[in-house]
């Protein structure tokens, strides 16, 4: 049987092992999630607001021994961990608040007699297999919804956080959720397979890796099951000759080196017009100066370790790969010795399609910059990626801004600002950066049952 590991990035130092269960644990999981379906199904929305009310409120009060885990087991400098449970705490607050609206009947006009409302209803256990780059939020903007509807959650979450998804279930518990409503399971990727397969399962959800979610939608669309898939990105960020450059250059470094870059909306590939590239570049690269590798207990660290050292050796493969066939780095592209999972901020220019890192996500602090000659050739080279999650323009022309946004091909895009998550703003993206929607009323909507209530009225 394998095993979930805390290391500690920082140092490399192994820290604490969960072993997988067994098949037959697993069975009981479901089986437990399964009878709490029922019983949670109905259980009055108020109650189940309540339990969410108090979810949030556990987060807010224990924000400081919830970001110490995610900083022990992913690097992720304190103050952003705190960050990262202050924003999970409004998630669960915001269905809480939301859910009576979200359920509500909605009447249709009808060409017919009587009348017709669809109502939106649970559709039973799901199985969520999360990432470790957002422990917690990653598990909150699929759990909120689906228990705040009624649904139950089995949940695979990532092997190197073992100790934050046990914090998850403790958090619901303490909270009064039912036993069996949301269920923590420590199993392999076969597993998986099997718990989607299963005919008490009804949907899953999936955060992860292009390889990942084709995995798992494979299982799922066997078996008839609903899926979502949130993957992979490789966000453009578009700066254009009439841009705020001081704005553009910080905002630069916020969106591609925090959360030291381990995020599918990092953005990663900046695209400027010819007459402002050598001022942006400037800037930015000064910006970055206060992003260097630290420890990521301190407070005033901004980028910690990567999550391990296998993620600092696939990154650099990639570096090298470009630098071998004629890329430029302008700052960083040595990997450190030593234990520590560190990596330092760096910056290619001259990428080509000819290399891994023109088409290829970079997860991590390693940013690309091209040179573009149009707001045409901007939008040309941005779309040309298989992913479409984010992305960004920065331009004081909103005419243009919103033509950008128009023929761009992701799922969302931000206009002077860099991607940022909000419990009212869904999130999600096309291409081969998945389908389905979170957060807002859509995360609400893929696991429900729209059920169309239709009565003519007196039938002669």
């Amino acid at each position: 049987m394998g095993v979930y590991t805390t290391i500690d990035p920082a140092t490399g130092n192994q820290l604490a092992q969960f072993p997988e269960i067994s098949d037959a644990e697993l069975d009981d999981l479901l089986a437990r999630s399964t009878e709490a379906y029922r019983q949670w199904r109905t259980t009055p929305l108020d109650k189940r607001r309540a339990v969410l009310e108090r979810v949030a409120e556990i987060h807010r009060d224990r924000a400081g021994e919830l970001a110490r885990i995610l900083t022990m087991e992913m690097g992720k400098p304190i103050t952003q961990a705190e960050g990262e449970v202050a924003l999970v705490a409004s998630i669960y607050r915001y269905y809480a608040d939301h859910a009576e609206e979200f359920l509500a009947d909605e009447p249709l006009e009808i060409s017919g007699p009587g009348t017709a409302v669809v109502r939106t209803e649970p559709i039973g256990p799901l199985v969520g297999v999360m990432p470790w780059n957002y422990p917690y939020y990653q598990v909150a903007r699929f759990a909120a919804p689906n228990l705040a509807l009624g649904n139950t959650v089995v949940l695979k979450h990532a092997r190197n956080c073992p100790q934050a998804a046990l914090a998850i279930e403790k958090v619901f518990a303490e909270a009064g959720l039912p036993d069996g409503v949301y269920l923590n399971a420590f199993i392999s990727s076969r597993q998986v397979a099997t718990a989607i397969a299963d005919p008490r399962i009804q949907g899953v959800s999936l955060t992860g890796s292009e390889k990942a979610g084709s995995a798992v939608g494979e299982v799922a669309g066997r078996h008839l099951k609903k899926c979502v898939l949130e993957l992979g990105g490789s966000d453009p960020f578009i700066v254009l000759r009439d841009a705020d450059i001081d704005a553009a250059a910080t905002a630069a470094a916020v969106g591609r080196f925090a959360n030291g870059g381990q995020a599918c909306t990092a953005s990663k590939r900046f695209l400027v017009e010819e007459p402002v590239f050598d001022e942006f570049v400037e800037k930015f690269l000064a910006a970055i100066e206060s992003w260097q590798p630290g420890d990521p207990t301190e407070a005033a660290t901004k980028l910690g370790p990567l999550s391990s050292r296998s993620a600092v050796d696939e990154l650099h493969e990639l570096v090298q790969d470009a630098v071998s066939r004629g890329a430029r780095v302008l700052t960083g592209g040595e990997r450190p010795e030593g234990d520590g999972a560190f990596y330092p901020p760096t910056v290619l220019t001259g990428v080509t399609r000819e290399m891994r890192a023109y088409y290829e996500e970079l997860f991590g602090p390693v940013a690309v910059v091209h040179r573009v000659d149009s707001v045409d050739e901007a939008i040309e080279v941005a779309n040309d990626s298989p992913f479409g999650l984010a992305s960004s323009v920065f331009t004081t022309d909103s005419a243009v801004a919103e033509r950008v946004a128009n023929e761009l091909e992701t799922g969302m895009v931000w206009i002077n600002s860099t991607s940022k998550s909000s419990p009212d703003l869904p999130f999600g993206g096309i291409k081969r950066s998945g389908f389905g929607r979170e957060l807002a009323r859509f995360g609400f909507a893929e696991f429900a049952n729209k059920k169309l209530v239709r009565n003519p009225g007196r039938q002669r």
